[in-house]
């Protein structure tokens, strides 16, 4: 069964693979000599450092598998190289909150490398998906917990 490609921007991709890396060739190996030495104080039933070490490499463990996933079903996308006068994944988009009369800017990103507080929202968010497929001057409407936001989409951008 071939997995869904997901897309990602390299800066996103590139952010994935270190990530892994550092996984894979670090924290594995160091919570491997945790575990060994934890072994060597004896009694495992009693052993917090062993079970601390054991559950942390079960972490580490998930954590490399949901990386090698994303990594594998990637399917990078270079901003720079979109044309389109609609909203499509890797655009920055500017928009003004209506109500508040504030304008913010997100870049339409993947799932793994959204960061709110770094204007990267998913394009499966409430947000994303709501802007995908937009024009300038087009309004949008988001479903938010707090009540519905309106936005204008002002401009959008390829960079």
């Amino acid at each position: 069964m071939s997995q869904k490609q997901m897309p990602i921007t390299k800066i996103g991709y590139d952010k994935v693979q270190k990530e892994l890396d550092h996984l894979v060739k670090v924290e594995r190996e160091e919570i491997k000599i945790k575990i060994s030495e934890a072994r060597e104080l004896g009694d495992l039933k009693e052993n917090a450092e062993y079970h601390a070490a054991k559950e942390k490499q079960g972490h580490i463990e998930g954590r490399i598998s949901q990386l090698q996933a994303t990594v594998g079903s990637a399917n990078i996308i270079d901003p720079s190289t979109v044309v389109s006068d609609k909203i499509v994944f890797g655009a920055t988009v500017t928009l003004t909150d209506v109500d508040k009369d504030e304008t913010v800017k997100y870049q339409i990103v993947g799932e793994d490398e959204s960061d709110l507080k770094n204007g990267k929202v998913s394009f499966k968010s409430p947000l994303g998906a709501a802007l995908i497929g937009k024009e300038e001057g087009d309004t949008v409407t988001v479903k938010a917990p707090k009540g519905d936001i309106e936005y204008e989409v002002e401009a959008i951008e390829y960079i």
